[in-house]
């Protein structure tokens, strides 16, 4: 059974930096979790609808939303079954509830932003930015 366990998140001021962390444990069905699936944050503001934020393929090629591009980054550590999103000169729109998700055996490059295709999620973690 596959695991997603959030963490980093808080509250920060207009410009400031947040580190989140995605602690992945147990293989599915699918094998490791990092060998075959797309990975993701995602994030979620009160009244609107899931959003991906960015997405890692197995390969490591990335894609980012443009709303956060230049200021966030993701990474991945296969020792440490983790995954990061470093995120710098927060705005107050980046204000959410940001989730970690992986998704079923994609090949590499194709990943997407939809969170329809992602299988495993964890429980979140709050971010809030004041202005």
């Amino acid at each position: 059974q596959v695991q997603l366990v959030e963490s980093g998140g808080g509250s920060v001021q207009a410009g400031g930096s947040l580190r989140l962390s995605c602690a992945a444990s147990g293989y599915g069905s699918y094998g490791y979790i990092f060998s075959s699936r797309c990975m993701g944050w995602f994030r979620q503001a009160p009244g609107k609808e899931r959003e991906g934020v960015v997405v890692i393929d197995s390969d490591g090629a990335t894609s980012y939303a443009d709303s956060v591009n230049g200021r966030f980054t993701i990474s991945k550590d296969h020792a440490k079954n983790s995954l990061y999103l470093q995120m710098n000169s927060l705005k107050p729109e980046d204000t959410a509830m940001y989730y970690c998700a992986a998704s079923r055996p994609r090949p590499p490059g194709y990943c997407t932003h939809n969170p329809e295709e992602y299988l495993n999620w964890g429980q979140g973690t709050q971010v809030t930015v004041s202005s």
